[in-house]
């Protein structure tokens, strides 16, 4: 495969990773591990969430989330614009998306952190000011498009695109550090890299992403992605979950997503498979692992069969978006030098 078929692979993987990591992931999201086991045995598989869940309800097996449909809206506005982010363009279709869930009749709807800034942001507020108490993972679920279109060699330019990216809603140095990790962990991986080459670069990427945004939350998002991946090495699925926690907050599923990526040997689809059984917001940590993983390793880490389910239950398109961020990321995208 020549670099070019290549990076195009690994973004392809990035972002089916965030589909299928949201899919497995999307029955079990707000259980604790003891109620997965007691429903679904372990999930090992698409399978429908159970009956009136209470945030799933109305999907079906192999269906993603916000966390999917977010990071292609992400994404598309990217291509657009050539890589530029109106704020008030990203507010009203995040406002627009939600407004599409609900006539859906479906329950996942925008985070705590997005809906108050969005809702703020259209009340007059300005952008700078929106997201300044956003410390939730919604900005490190949908983070891959930009980190598919910006190179990994300028650690300090990465971690502006990201700071821009959160500004509206997440906007605070524990979402922006947490965000910079994972997308440096991507645009790594779009380059080459396995996981584990990737680490230091990301663990740089969290320190500087911290330097961003208001001082509101984890100021130390580079020490909790350490302790996860030590105990990563060192434990297993419940002390990561029960240490490292698994709750919205960037601190615990940001952390806790980079420790199942190493459980799982940077495997996709082991790790889509450890996030879904690893509790509370397991769509989420799924389609963040999975996508770091799937950068790493490409398509072919997942199994065709289920690339195949989740593109045609959900009637997703991968590859001009993946090729549109590419587009960007080589400075040919709109207004860019090709």
């Amino acid at each position: 495969m020549d670099r070019a078929a290549d990076r195009l692979d690994r973004a392809l993987g990035a972002l089916m990773g965030v589909a299928i990591g949201d899919a497995l992931g999307m029955p079990a999201q707000t259980f604790p591990r003891d109620r997965i086991t007691a429903i679904y045995g372990r999930i090992t598989d698409f399978v429908a969430p159970c009956p009136d869940h209470p945030v799933s309800h109305g999907l079906g097996a192999g269906m993603v989330t916000d966390d999917t449909e977010q990071t292609l809206l992400l994404a598309d506005l990217l291509i657009r614009d050539g890589g530029t982010l109106d704020h008030r363009a990203w507010a009203n279709a995040l406002i627009g998306w939600e407004r599409d869930v609900r006539a859906r009749g479906l329950r996942d709807l925008l985070g705590p952190s997005s809906k108050r800034a969005l809702e703020s942001l259209l009340s007059g507020v300005p952008a700078t000011e929106t997201g300044r108490q956003g410390t939730t993972n919604g900005a490190a679920m949908r983070i891959a498009p930009v980190a598919i279109a910006t190179p990994a060699d300028d650690v300090a330019a990465l971690c502006a695109s990201v700071a821009r990216a959160c500004l509206v809603t997440h906007n605070t140095r524990e979402a922006i550090a947490a965000a910079a990790a994972v997308a440096m962990v991507i645009s790594q991986g779009i380059d080459g890299a396995d996981f584990e080459t990737g680490l230091p670069g990301a663990l740089a990427a969290a320190r500087l992403g911290a330097t961003h945004g208001a001082a509101v939350g984890e100021g130390d998002m580079a020490g909790r992605i350490e302790q996860a991946l030590h105990l990563a090495r060192t434990g297993n699925e419940a002390s990561l979950a029960g240490t490292i926690g698994t709750s919205v907050a960037s601190r615990d599923s940001v952390a806790c997503a980079f420790g199942v990526v190493r459980l799982a040997g940077a495997d996709p689809w082991q790790t889509a498979v450890i996030a879904a059984n690893i509790g509370d917001d397991t769509d989420t940590i799924g389609a963040i692992a999975c996508a770091m993983a799937g950068a790493c390793a490409g398509l072919a880490g997942f199994p065709a069969e289920k690339r195949k389910q989740v593109m045609e239950t959900n009637h997703l398109d991968l590859a001009p978006v993946a090729r549109g961020l590419l587009d960007l990321r080589d400075g040919r995208g709109k207004g860019g030098a090709g």
